[in-house]
């Protein structure tokens, strides 16, 4: 009889026991996994090495500042920060509320620790070590003392994240360093384990984080390598929403997940832009007169409602969309062959033996070599079209990312089809001077442009102090662009950015999207 009421006791115990776990669980679980799908492959699990693990793990090791969803640059893992009227000084007040996930406190000396070590170990931040003369620390605050005045160094460290000194001292080849596992970090969710295999990276809250608390549980980074697989996962709900670093939802796919009815759109001004970039360095392309043509014989229009469905607009001749901060109204590109080939003809290029094609000033036939990616394939048939209209004959080369890198680098191409991202917009001296600026390095910047006034304009904006001084070297710049044509911008977009109705409280920055850490504490189940 004891035994029966031992074992009928310790069963309701474990029954209790049970209640309790489900009703922790409950309590718990907030909002459960939000899943996140995207096109950016993770090809490494190295957050130095990995573009595309890099931008994911600014949620985990949160970068010094961040944008606002109106674009002010502020502070992030800093507290605040104060600039010296000469600009040649600059002292961030770190937050002392920030833990890394070990238990261990950010400190100013992590994040001095981090910028001097990016400095000597990556290459994209060996501009810092020509910038910047000191960093040191002073009562809770990390001061950047610059060789001559910045004024874009806020912005620039919107992009690095910030490491703890005591994990990464030991790591003397930061860019090669591969962690697949648990990643040290004081965001409020840090990375738990990188499945590359899956495609999958997981988030886990920090337990150390004091901020404002997320009310989901976990984050999921879902990849995919083919864009039909991604929409159907979407539709189906094993994802909960869309992200692609500086790029929008495919257009073709929208109607879609509106016929669905389960989802809502982020949608804002892109801040990047589809242009063609020409390689100034080799005739015609650095004949003025010649890309003066070249403006006039696009077909914008076609272009845009071909490769852009109709999102978005025709582009200014001043190249900066109005989604930049000092916009100028420059004149509109406009489509006019005939004044395309009148140019030409008084320029010298024309088709003196009557076969159809126009030869440069060497007497030979003009053939240029219009380099692209599989991402810009139909602008760049298009554009092939709108050359063979005035009389050149083309040749398009397509190939993949590396490659494109590459040969640009070389210079071993005359026209190319890319894009610009919002960063890169804002990169340098602000409003695409980096994707032109001879001296500028990088994998996605022409560095074609070495005309002296345009780097004098460039190296004011560098130097500048005042706002107003900014806002008229802006309207110089876009004017500059609208004379000289160093790149014709081929449509300003839309950003569309899908996600189930299912959450709500999406924010989206013009830097990073709606992948930003606002919004992952922001994020909660419709109806709760």
């Amino acid at each position: 009889m004891k035994i029966a009421r031992h074992i009928i006791a310790s069963a309701f115990v474990f029954m209790v026991l049970i209640a309790a776990a489900a009703q922790g669980a409950d309590s718990g679980s907030g909002d459960g996994v939000l899943k996140i799908g995207t096109p950016n492959m993770v090809k490494s699990a190295s957050i130095l090495g990995d573009s595309s693990l890099g931008v994911f793990a600014h949620l985990s090791n949160p970068p010094l500042m961040k944008m606002t969803p109106d674009g002010a640059v502020v502070g992030q893992t800093a507290k605040s920060y104060e600039v010296s009227e000469d600009g040649r000084t600059w002292k961030f007040v770190i937050d002392d509320s920030l833990y890394w996930s070990d238990g261990t406190p950010l400190t100013p000396e992590d994040v001095k620790f981090t910028f001097e070590y990016l400095a000597e170990n990556v290459p994209s931040a060996g501009w810092i070590k020509n910038t910047v003369r000191d960093i040191s620390v002073d009562d809770g605050s990390v001061v950047f003392t610059l060789n001559q005045p910045y004024s874009r160094l806020n912005l620039e460290f919107a992009t690095y994240n910030v490491l703890p000194k005591h994990i990464w001292e030991e790591i003397d080849d930061p860019v090669e360093y591969i962690n697949d596992g648990e990643s040290i970090g004081c965001g409020p969710f840090v990375i738990e384990k990188i499945d590359l295999p899956s495609g999958v990276i997981e988030f886990q809250k920090n337990p150390y984080w004091k901020g404002e608390q997320p009310q989901v549980d976990a984050i999921e980074v879902h990849m995919y390598d083919n864009m039909d697989v991604l929409s159907l996962a979407l539709e189906k709900g094993d994802v909960d929403a869309y992200y692609k670093y500086a790029g929008t939802y495919p257009y073709a796919n929208v109607q879609k997940l509106e016929d669905n009815g389960n989802f809502d759109f982020v949608e804002k001004d892109n801040v990047g832009l589809i242009f063609l970039g020409m390689n100034l360095k080799k005739e015609p392309m650095s004949d003025l007169k010649f890309r003066e043509a070249l403006s006039y014989g696009i077909n914008y229009d076609e272009i845009l409602n071909l490769d852009a469905l109709g999102y978005g607009e025709v582009a200014n001749r001043g190249f900066v969309p109005p989604s930049m901060v000092y916009f100028q109204e420059t004149d509109a590109l406009r489509y006019d062959p005939d004044q395309a080939r009148e140019i030409l003809d008084e320029a010298g290029y024309k088709d003196l033996n009557g076969d159809g094609l126009r030869e440069n000033l060497s007497g030979k036939d003009m053939k240029l070599l219009l380099l692209t990616r599989n991402d810009y394939q139909r602008a760049s048939e298009l554009m092939k079209e709108y050359l063979s209209d005035l009389g050149i004959d083309s040749e398009i080369k397509t190939v993949d990312s590396s490659t494109w890198i590459a040969t640009k680098d070389q210079y071993g191409y005359d026209l190319t089809v890319t894009r610009t991202t919002p960063w890169g917009m804002m990169m340098h001296a602000n409003w695409g001077t980096g994707y032109f600026d001879s001296r500028r390095t990088g994998e996605g910047v022409l560095h074609v442009l070495d005309d002296p006034a345009f780097l004098e304009l460039c190296d004011d904006i560098l130097a500048s102090t005042s706002e107003s001084e900014l806002e008229g070297y802006a309207e110089d710049l876009q004017d500059y662009y609208a004379a000289n044509l160093p790149g014709i911008a081929l449509y300003w977009n839309k950003v569309l950015t899908p996600y189930n109705r299912e959450w709500k409280g999406w924010v989206s920055d013009p830097l990073y999207g709606i992948y930003n850490q606002d919004n992952f504490l922001n994020v909660t189940r419709s109806g709760a």
